[in-house]
């Protein structure tokens, strides 16, 4: 017993003298400044629980630059980093340095499984990549316009004939719900050649799974959900799979998903790889799940993709390529109701495009190519100009696995008076990059930039002096190895509905006022303030013009 106890000691003894010897050793970021944390819960918290995304990063950046400490639970440390210089060096030159957090990794996989979302080291992001990157290529992506197209002249003809046949003055639509509806529809078809029918109403698992599904799950986050999900990091990573089935609010609603789009998808990966085989098929098929399963089936066997982790990659894909869209979409048709100059300007150079294209081709209807929608300046500036202003991934998580330096452009002060150009990261250090912040930025985008203008993209007022993002050098699709593989599929996507939406509807704010709350569930979502519990909402007035 005696023998026991003291071998008891001796490893206790020898644990306290470790954590005080790298409490004392360690290098350490305390000295950068930032507001007051509590040990026991910290203050990261806070930003689920603020009134409008940005509001607290925005404030914290004027307050102590654009990097600044926040507490996590039990007294740990985490960076917020907007430097351009930091987030290159961050993203760019150190990928595969700075890996997701292990709360990230599980929450999402809880809805994704094993996709490239949750791919954590380097080699297997790697590997997923690899064998996405042909579905992803411009000219496949390029090839999906007539669909997009397609879908986006359904959503007009269902609003004219079936929800503004009686209301030539209007009606009051909530505009997010159909566009949430017409994206899903497209991603269906052009990355599974399946049919969703998400705007007939028709009542299918996925598409009831989807709706709300941030909203019912990551609206202000409990305690002690916090708490627990900090114990994560001393789990053995093999284990973490089994957190996914406790049956917590986020769990249950994200399995509810991940239940719906594996049925789907589980079919449809076994019929790809079977057509894959006949030569006659392999080459008639472009949806993106074909191209993807041709892909893993020529790559050297070690870099292939299991069927759990196809099906992963088209879950994946569903979620992240229709909610995201359609939540820019919204946002820009909201600020176009709220400004009408800039929707009478894009109306006007959609409707010039299309008097351009049919003087062109004899008065012979044809619709917008792709060059056609790049050629349309104003258009482009818009895209650009709500992919700065309303972010939808505001926030993301990374930890250093190991040693580090991280270089500024703008220099900060420390808690001590010292003006220091770059600060040391050790092992496990959490970074939280604020993309929000980064977009907001008035050394790179205009003193005016806290305000919606899509000009500052047409009179060269944007200064590039560090290159970060992958478009426009906006952080909103992230950046270096890991950023958004579908980025290009957004904006093509975004492109051919908005130009519907405004060629055949004016857009206006509802007659009784509403306040939109820019409100974090994960995602950057509009709700309406005294609302919440009707989930993500943004009610627009919609008019048919009259052709």
């Amino acid at each position: 017993m005696i023998s026991i106890t003291s071998s008891g000691l001796s490893i206790l003894l020898t644990f306290l003298v470790y954590v005080i010897y790298r409490r004392y050793t360690r290098t350490s970021v305390k000295h950068i400044r930032g507001p007051r944390a509590p040990f026991w819960q910290g203050n990261i918290r806070d930003f689920s629980y603020q009134t409008n995304v940005g509001d607290l990063d925005f404030q914290y950046a004027r307050d102590y630059g654009l990097i600044w400490r926040m507490g996590g639970p039990f007294g740990r440390d985490v960076l917020l980093v907007a430097d351009p210089k930091a987030l290159q060096h961050i993203f760019h030159k150190s990928g595969y340095l700075y890996a997701k957090s292990i709360e990230s990794d599980v929450t999402t996989g809880v809805f994704t499984g094993h996709s490239i979302l949750t791919a954590h080291d380097g080699h297997s992001h790697s590997r997923h990549r690899k064998v996405m990157n042909p579905a992803f290529s411009a000219p496949q992506l390029r090839s999906f316009l007539p669909k997009f197209r397609n879908s986006a002249a359904k959503l007009c003809r269902l609003w004219k004939e079936q929800v503004l046949k009686e209301n030539p003055d209007g009606t009051v639509i909530a505009v997010n719900k159909w566009l949430a509806r017409t994206t899903l529809d497209v991603l269906g078809e052009t990355a599974f050649q399946f049919e969703f029918g998400a705007l007939d109403d028709s009542k299918n698992e996925v598409s009831e799974a989807y709706d709300n599904m941030f909203a019912d799950s990551m609206l202000h986050p409990s305690l002690a959900v916090s708490l627990f999900r900090v114990t994560w990091w001393w789990v053995p990573r093999k284990l973490l799979d089994a957190v996914g089935y406790i049956p917590t609010r986020e769990n249950s609603r994200f399995r509810k998903a991940w239940k719906a789009i594996e049925k789907v998808a589980s079919v449809l990966v076994d019929n790809a790889t079977i057509e894959a085989k006949v030569v006659e098929v392999e080459k008639g098929k472009k949806d993106v799940m074909s191209v993807l399963v041709r892909a893993n089936t020529s790559e050297n066997p070690s870099m292939q993709l299991s069927k759990h982790e196809m099906v992963s990659e088209m879950s994946a894909l569903t979620i992240a390529g229709h909610e995201t869209t359609a939540n820019t979409l919204t946002w820009l048709l909201w600020e176009l109701s709220k400004q009408p100059k800039y929707q009478a300007q894009l109306r006007e150079e959609i409707k010039q495009k299309r008097e351009e294209i049919l003087e062109k081709n004899g008065a012979v209807a044809i619709d917008f190519s792709m060059e056609d929608l790049e050629s349309m300046v104003f258009l482009q500036a818009l895209l650009k100009e709500i992919l700065r202003f309303h972010p939808i991934v505001y926030h993301l998580v990374r930890y250093a696995t190991k040693d580090d330096v991280i270089p500024l452009s703008e220099p900060i002060t420390t808690a001590t008076g010292e003006v220091i150009h770059e600060i040391p990261i050790p092992k496990g250090q959490m970074i939280q990059p604020s993309f929000c912040t980064y977009n907001r930025i008035k050394s790179i985008w205009g003193e005016d930039a806290d305000v919606f203008n899509p000009m500052r993209f047409i009179d060269g007022r944007v200064e590039h002096a560090v290159k970060v993002g992958i478009f426009s050098n906006l952080m909103s699709f992230s950046a270096g190895v890991r950023g958004c593989i579908g980025w290009r599929f957004s904006l093509i996507e975004m492109q051919a509905i908005i130009v519907s939406l405004v060629e055949n509807f004016e857009f206006s704010l509802p007659p009784t006022p509403v306040e939109i709350l820019r409100m974090p569930i994960g995602v950057m979502s509009p709700m309406v303030k005294g609302k919440l519990n009707e989930g993500v909402m943004m009610p627009l007035t919609v008019r048919a013009i009259q052709a």
